[in-house]
């Protein structure tokens, strides 16, 4: 696989990472690419098929697991998600850096690959302030509010880990937490930027 690197952005619900990557996308426009994931629920309103997600069915997700074609792939609040080797190779053909939004059991799974991305972890500045913005998004009932909670937990925990991300960032200020995470990719922006010039 050649191509700038990937980035595989982890972290709870919550955290706040897809403000920080909606914001990367926008100030770098034609730099990074997202790797559109796969998955067996339903759309919400407004999620487009193909640019949200891949919407699938259960059955023919499981196939291609089966046959290798996902470089992860993870099962949460009964639904299955994954992405395809095919969905990152999309983007690395338009030399765009590759965004990979994973939970934390798929960054050990991508750890098992020979993608090489760089590890970023983002979390937030405790469990009370995670809470309070996912009881503010009005979008879970309390029995899926419980299970992210849970798996937010775990996920904080694990993100301490030695080795398991090349960096992890508090977002407590999202405005330091964005100059940080454009730090990081900085060497691989330009190297995009570079190749288009």
């Amino acid at each position: 696989m050649s191509g700038p690197r990937p980035v595989v952005l982890s972290g709870p619900s919550g955290a706040g990472k897809s403000t920080l990557l909606k914001r990367l996308m926008k100030e770098h426009e034609g730099v990074f690419g997202f790797s559109v994931s796969h998955t067996t629920r339903n759309p919400r309103p407004g999620e487009e098929n193909g640019k949200d997600y891949h919407f699938t069915t259960r059955e023919a997700m499981q196939e291609g697991i089966d046959n290798g074609d996902f470089i992860e792939n993870a099962e949460f609040s009964g639904n299955m998600y994954g992405t395809s080797k095919a969905a990152i190779e999309d983007v690395r053909a338009q030399n765009l850096i590759c965004i990979l939004d994973v939970d934390i059991q798929g960054v050990r799974r991508i750890k098992e690959t020979d993608l090489n991305p760089i590890y970023i972890s983002i979390q937030p500045p405790s469990m009370e302030i995670l809470e309070k913005r996912l009881r503010d998004r009005q979008t879970e009932t309390e029995d899926s509010l419980q299970k992210r909670l849970e798996a937010a937990r775990i996920d904080m925990e694990q993100s301490k880990e030695p080795g398991v991300f090349d960096v992890v960032i508090i977002n407590d200020d999202l405005e330091r937490a964005y100059e940080e995470l454009k730090d990081i990719l900085n060497e691989e922006i330009q190297k995009v930027q570079e190749s288009k010039s």
